[in-house]
């Protein structure tokens, strides 16, 4: 275990926090307030944020989608270097905050934005980002990665630069109250995947990574099970923290890390649309039975440690059932049927797409390449 570990985000908790905001902006800066489809300003987040603002000079900047897309970012790119604004606000779920992070790095960019998704532009510097989150799941508000569909091309593709986590991050459990139970179900099953995929990997002794992974698995299967009582602060509160520490960075340090899952996931976002939390539960129990011999000691262990199982000569194969049986307790699909499309069709355009973007080895021991991924989709794809 050798690792640097810092996380500059500084973290306001609690009801009536938005207020906070004015004292972690200097009102010496112009504020690109950049959000989602406008349901901040039905449940009363927009207002709040407004009077925090009160004495700062701001812009705003709306129509952020699900998936957010360069086309969509690239004219709140064109707002902010218009307006000379150096401080950008993202009120929102995951796709805003992500979207706010590729507008701060692409405004002091003179090239494409894309460039900075194809690898060809690493930013030097960005514009400061504070975030006031409104649906848990990613952890974007306290981490330095984002991830961005060109929709023109039906690519979805990330990138990760410290330069972009942001400086602050408002998580008021409180604004949850409005979400549909659609995304709060998403929002549960994302926070998981993302602790499987710095989990579900092989032993290697990190007892503090592993302890946390495990709390924070085990959090999420009582929030599961507790789903029908969803509708109190300590519920909600609870998501909100656990979602934010699957992927604040710190269970991560130190040990290996898949993110298989996520890569196959982003393309069936890209071409068919399918939210991003739900591409993970169609690949992952999938691609765990295909990777189970390597994947077997860490399967065990969680099997013990977070679903309470005996030891047995199946302990893996019964974790992996369990995890599916998880997602489908929360009405998440673990199988894709294409519509107007033949099976055949959508494995090859999925694998047209996947070698397009050179996933030819991918997992903690890159031992997924094309024909491993082509037998996953095909378990996957009915």
């Amino acid at each position: 275990m050798e690792f640097s570990y810092v996380n500059h985000t500084q973290i306001h908790f609690g009801k009536g926090q938005i207020a906070s905001i004015k004292n972690s902006i200097n009102t010496k800066d112009k504020v690109l307030f950049i959000y989602g489809g406008g349901s901040i300003k039905k449940n009363g987040v927009y207002q709040e944020v407004v009077d925090a603002l009160a004495d700062h000079a701001w812009v705003e900047f709306s129509g952020v989608e699900p998936n957010p897309t360069m086309e969509t970012l690239d004219k709140a790119v064109a707002l902010a270097k218009q307006e000379g604004v150096n401080f950008i606000l993202a009120v929102g779920g995951g796709s805003v905050i992500d979207g706010s992070k590729y507008v701060a790095a692409a405004s002091l960019y003179d090239g494409a934005g894309w460039d900075i998704l194809e690898g060809k532009h690493s930013p030097q510097s960005a514009l400061p980002i504070g975030a006031i989150l409104t649906l848990p799941a990613t952890g974007s508000e306290s981490n330095p990665a984002a991830v961005i569909t060109r929709a023109a091309t039906q690519e979805k593709l990330s990138f990760y630069n410290p330069i972009v986590r942001p400086t602050f991050a408002v998580l008021d459990a409180h604004v949850m109250k409005t979400l549909p139970e659609r995304q709060l179900a998403n929002g549960l099953v994302d926070a998981w995947v993302h602790v499987c995929e710095q989990y579900i990997t092989y032993p290697t002794g990190a007892m503090v990574q592993d302890g946390y992974a495990e709390t924070l698995l085990k959090n999420l299967l009582v929030l599961a099970k507790d789903y029908d009582n969803r509708d109190n602060d300590a519920w909600r509160e609870n998501l909100m923290w656990t979602a934010n520490q699957a992927l604040n960075g710190l269970i991560s340090v130190g040990v290996p890390q898949d993110w298989a899952t996520h890569m196959i996931g982003h393309e069936f976002t890209a071409r068919y649309g399918v939210d991003h939390a739900r591409s993970l539960t169609l690949v992952q129990p999938s691609l765990l039975r295909h990777q189970i011999e390597a994947k077997r000691g860490k399967l065990e262990q969680m099997g013990k440690n977070v679903f309470g199982f005996a030891e047995s000569d199946k302990l893996a194969e019964q974790t992996i059932d369990a995890i599916e049986h998880f997602y489908q307790s929360l009405n998440l699909e673990t199988r894709f049927s294409p519509e107007g499309e033949d099976r055949s069709t959508s494995i090859n355009n999925l694998m047209a797409q996947i070698e397009a973007h050179g996933l030819t080895a991918i997992g903690e021991n890159q031992a997924l390449g094309l024909k491993e991924i082509r037998e996953i989709l095909e378990d996957v794809i009915v």
